[in-house]
């Protein structure tokens, strides 16, 4: 599926959720504490979605990485002379 396929789910989900929770205020009262709390959480969710489409839809589709070679020749030895052999220490003491 694509970005946008999967937001189109996201937001159909989204709307049968809005219902559902419209449905269960008319039950419960809009009162309670928790309630406005699971009004206030589906409806950050709704605009978090938003936001996200509408960055998709600037960047259009994700670029892919670009592609780096890497040659097969041997690196110059002159590059790895100031440095000591890692993990195994000194040159001039020996390992535990």
């Amino acid at each position: 599926m694509s970005v946008h396929d999967e937001l189109t789910s996201v937001q159909r989900c989204l709307d049968d959720l809005s219902r559902s929770v419209g449905r269960l205020e008319q039950q419960l009262g809009s009162t309670g504490l928790d309630m406005r709390r699971v009004r206030a959480d589906a409806e950050h969710l709704r605009e978090s979605v938003a936001l996200l489409k509408e960055a998709t839809s600037a960047q259009g589709q994700p670029r892919k990485p670009e592609l780096v070679t890497i040659p097969d020749t041997p690196y110059d030895d002159s590059l790895w002379v100031d440095i000591d052999d890692e993990g195994l220490g000194a040159r001039d003491r020996r390992a535990p």
